[in-house]
C-alpha cells in the first residue's frame, strides 16, 4: 500500500502542479493542493489509516535537503554587504509575528466565547495565546526554498530572504523553548528555573550548529577524493542523512544542523558546490513528497469552530512579519527594493510549524492546550502554503531578480495580459508576427551579378521578412534576390505587384528581380524557379501555426531536386538578427551552417555564440580540447566574422537549446533530411525545435549532404 500510495503523491502531484503552472501558481500550490485532492479533504485516498507513517522518512529527507539549501543561500561574502540589515530584520520580523499573534489571540479569547474557554484561567488563556504566538514565528524554508529555485532568483533581495529564514527559524526554535519552560512556571509546573530553561535553548541551539559544522567539514574532505557527480551524491546525502540522525539522538535541531552543513561549504576558500548540483537531481521527487504529504495532512473538515481563531491568527502573523521586516530593515538601513518586499516574502509556513505543534502534544504538561493550538495552527498553515508561494513568488518577479522571467521588452508589449499558452499562439500568429525596419547601413551589390537567391512571395504577412534574409543571402554570394509566384493556370496574376518585398530589397541596397511561374504545384513550381535561375539557395518561410499541413511535403520536394541550400525561416514574434545562436552537435554540422553565419555576420555588428552541444559524461579536458579544434576549424577559415565558442556537455539538446535562445534574438542551424524509418525512430533535432523554440529560428537543408534512409 505504501509503494501505491509513493506512485499515486507524485504522480498526482506533478500533474497538479503543471495545472497550477498554466494560471501562474508556483508548484507548490500545486503540490499542496494536490494533498488536499487525496487527503481526508478530499478523495481520503492518502490517508494515517491507509499508508500509516510508510512516508516519513521522506519528510525527513526533505527537510533535511532543504536545510541544506539554505545554507547554500548564507553566503558571508555576499551578504556580509547588508549582514546589519538581515540581523535586524530577522530578529524583529520574529519579534513582530510573536507579539502580534500573542497580543491579538489573547485579546479574541477575551471578547468571545467562541472556544467556550469562560471556564479557563487567566493563566491558561496567556499560555495558549504565548504558544500560538512561539509558533507563528516559524517561517516555511521548504516553500521559499522551492520558489527561489523555481524561479533560478538572484539578487539582494534573494539573499536577505534567504539568511532571514535562516535566522528566522533559529530564533523560532530558541523563542519556542524559552515560552515552553515559560508556560510551565506560570502554571506552576517547572522542573528547572527559567534562567535554566533559557540557556538550554542557547545550548541546543550552538550544539546544533557544531554538529553542522563539523558534518560539513566531514563532506569537505570526502568531496575531494570524488569527481563523479554520483558518487557526490551518495556521500553528501549519507553525510546529510547522518547528521539528522545523530541531531534528533541528541535532541538537537536537525534543520540547523542541516543549515549549518550548507552554511560551511558555501564558505570555504576552495568554495566546491558540485555536490549541492549533484543533490539537486535528487530533489525533485522527494519534494513533490513532501509538499503533496503536508497538503493531505490538512483536514479542513476538523477546523471547526477553531477556524476563524486560525483566520486571526494567519491574519495576525502576516501583519507581525511585515511591520516587523519593515522596522528590521529601516533600523539597518536596507536596500530600497528588500525594504519594498521582503516582508511579504515571509508569508509560508508549514514544516517547522507542524512540528512545533507535535512538541506541544507530546509535552505531558501542555498537551490540554494541544486540541486548539493544532487546528488553529494547521487553518493557518493551510492559509499560508495557498497564499505564501504567490507573495513570495510576487516579491521575487518584481524585485526583478527572477531570471527566468526576463523577457525581451518587446514580447512583455505584445503579451500583456496573456497567458503563456495565449502568447505563444499570438506569437506564432499574423497579428504577434513583427518586422523592424532595416537599420543597418545600404549594402553594395556586385556589378553584374550572374546569380541569384530565390524566396517564396506566397505569404504575405512574412514576405518582407523572407525578402531581408534572402537578400542578406543574395549579398553573401554576390548574386540577385529574386521573389518568385507560383500562379495555377487559369488563375489571375497576383494584385500586389511584389511591393511589399520590393520596397524591402530597395532599402537594403539592392533591386529586386521577380517572376511569375505559371504551375498547378507550388513545389515543381519553385524548383523550376530554382533550377532555370541557377539560384545559389532558396528561402522559404515556415508557416504558422494554424497553416502547417501541406509544408512538410513542399520542403521535402523542393529539397530533393534542387542542387542549393533549402533556408526555413520560422518566425516568432518580432524578427532581430543581432544576437545569433547556432546550436551544433558536430562539426559536419558547423560546416553545413558556417555559410549562413558567415552571411548573416556580414551585414552589419553581430554577437554570434556557437553552442557546441556534448554528451554530459564528457571530461574537463574533452571540453577545451573541443573549444581549441573548433577555434582552429573557424581560424582556418577564408573568411571569418567573430564567434564566441561555447561548448556545453548536455541531456537534453532541446533543453539546452531553448535556455540558450532566451539570450539571443534568433538560432540558426543545420539539418539533415531524414524521413520513413530514420525519422520515426530517431527524430529530428530541428522539427523539434520548429515546435517548442519561442524565438525565430532559421534552419539550413543542405542538399548535397542529405542522407534519406527509407
Amino acid at each position: 500500500m505504501v509503494t501505491i500510495g509513493l506512485a499515486v503523491l507524485l504522480a498526482v502531484g506533478l500533474v497538479v502542479a503543471k495545472i497550477s503552472q498554466r494560471f501562474r501558481l508556483p508548484s507548490v500550490t500545486g503540490y499542496i493542493l494536490a494533498g488536499l485532492l487525496l487527503g481526508p479533504t478530499g478523495f481520503g485516498i492518502i490517508t494515517e489509516k491507509s499508508i500509516g507513517h510508510g512516508l516519513d522518512h521522506f519528510t525527513h529527507i526533505a527537510l533535511m535537503l532543504i536545510a541544506f539549501g539554505i545554507g547554500e543561500h548564507i553566503e558571508i561574502k555576499k551578504i556580509k554587504v547588508y549582514a546589519g540589515s538581515v540581523f535586524w530584520t530577522g530578529l524583529l520580523e520574529a519579534i513582530g509575528a510573536f507579539s502580534m499573534v500573542s497580543f491579538t489571540v489573547f485579546i479574541l479569547f477575551q471578547i468571545t466565547d467562541a472556544l467556550h474557554l469562560g471556564e479557563w484561567l487567566f493563566r491558561d488563556q496567556l499560555v495558549l495565546s504565548m504558544l500560538l504566538g512561539a509558533v507563528s514565528v516559524a517561517t516555511a524554508p521548504a516553500a521559499t526554498l522551492m520558489i527561489v529555485r523555481e524561479l533560478k532568483a538572484r539578487g539582494p533581495l534573494t539573499s536577505s530572504l534567504m539568511a532571514v529564514v535562516a535566522i528566522d527559524n533559529g530564533l523560532a526554535i530558541m523563542l519556542f523553548g524559552l515560552v515552553l519552560s515559560l508556560s510551565h512556571q506560570i502554571i506552576g509546573q517547572a522542573d528547572t528555573p527559567l534562567f535554566v530553561a533559557i540557556g538550554n535553548g542557547f545550548l541546543e541551539i550552538l550544539m546544533s550548529l557544531i554538529l553542522g559544522v563539523i558534518s560539513g567539514l566531514l563532506l569537505e574532505v570526502a568531496l575531494r577524493k570524488m569527481a563523479d557527480e554520483g558518487e557526490m551524491m551518495t556521500a553528501g546525502l549519507a553525510i546529510l542523512l547522518l547528521c539528522n540522525e545523530l541531531a534528533v539522538y541528541m535532541h538537537l535541531s536537525p534543520l540547523l544542523a542541516g543549515m549549518a552543513v550548507g552554511f560551511t561549504l558555501v564558505n570555504k576558500a576552495e568554495r566546491d558546490v558540485r555536490v549541492f548540483r549533484a543533490l539537486n537531481s535528487f530533489e525533485p521527487p522527494i519534494y513533490v513528497l513532501f509538499f503533496t504529504l503536508a497538503g493531505s495532512h490538512l483536514d479542513i473538515k476538523n477546523i471547526g469552530s477553531t477556524g476563524l481563531i486560525g483566520i486571526v491568527y494567519f491574519l495576525a502573523r502576516i501583519c507581525g512579519k511585515m511591520l516587523g521586516a519593515q522596522l528590521g530593515t529601516r533600523i539597518g538601513r536596507a536596500a530600497k527594493i528588500v525594504r519594498k518586499y521582503i516582508g511579504i516574502a515571509l508569508i509560508p509556513q508549514a514544516g517547522i510549524a507542524i512540528g512545533l505543534i507535535f512538541l506541544i502534544s507530546s509535552d505531558n504538561v501542555l498537551s490540554v492546550y494541544s486540541s486548539i493550538i493544532t487546528p488553529v495552527v494547521l487553518t493557518g498553515v493551510f492559509l499560508s502554503e495557498l497564499i505564501g508561494p504567490l507573495t513570495s513568488r510576487f516579491a521575487i518577479i518584481n524585485a526583478k531578480e527572477a531570471i527566468q522571467t526576463e523577457k525581451t521588452t518587446e514580447k512583455k508589449q505584445l503579451c500583456n495580459g496573456m497567458t503563456e499558452k495565449e502568447c505563444d499562439q499570438f506569437m506564432r500568429s499574423e497579428a504577434g508576427v513583427a518586422i523592424l525596419p532595416w537599420t543597418w547601413g545600404k549594402l553594395t551589390p556586385v556589378k553584374n551579378p550572374k546569380n541569384v537567391v530565390v524566396f517564396g512571395a506566397t505569404r504575405r504577412h512574412t514576405v518582407n521578412g523572407i525578402a531581408r534574409i534572402a537578400t542578406i543571402f543574395a549579398h553573401h554570394y554576390q548574386a540577385t534576390p529574386m521573389a518568385v509566384f507560383i500562379q495555377p493556370p487559369g488563375t489571375p496574376p497576383p494584385p500586389h505587384n511584389f511591393e511589399i518585398e520590393r520596397k524591402e530589397v530597395e532599402t537594403m541596397g539592392y533591386k529586386l528581380m521577380t517572376e511569375i511561374v505559371p504551375d498547378s504545384s507550388i513545389y515543381s513550381g519553385l524548383v523550376v524557379a530554382v533550377e532555370y535561375n541557377n539560384a545559389k539557395a532558396v528561402v522559404l518561410s515556415y508557416p504558422l501555426h494554424d497553416k502547417t499541413s501541406a509544408f512538410p511535403e513542399v520542403l521535402e520536394t523542393v529539397a530533393s531536386h534542387v542542387g542549393c541550400p533549402v533556408i526555413v525561416v520560422q518566425f516568432y514574434g518580432v524578427l532581430h538578427t543581432e544576437r545569433i545562436l547556432v546550436p551544433v552537435i558536430d562539426m559536419t554540422d558547423l560546416e553545413e551552417v558556417y555559410p549562413v553565419v558567415l552571411a548573416l555576420g556580414k551585414v552589419g555588428e553581430h554577437q554570434i555564440t556557437l553552442l557546441y552541444m556534448m554528451t554530459s559524461d564528457v571530461n574537463q579536458e574533452l571540453v577545451h580540447s573541443k573549444t581549441k579544434e573548433i577555434s582552429s576549424w573557424l581560424n582556418r577559415q577564408s573568411e571569418q566574422v567573430p564567434i564566441l565558442v561555447k561548448p556545453v556537455p548536455t541531456d537534453a539538446r532541446v533543453k539546452t537549446i531553448q535556455d540558450e535562445a532566451e539570450n539571443h534574438d534568433i538560432v540558426v542551424m543545420g539539418a539533415i533530411r531524414t524521413k520513413g524509418v530514420r525519422k520515426f525512430f530517431f527524430g529530428s533535432l530541428a522539427d523539434s525545435l520548429s515546435k517548442n523554440l519561442r524565438k525565430p529560428l532559421i534552419v539550413v537543408y543542405d542538399a548535397q549532404k542529405n542522407t534519406d534512409v527509407t
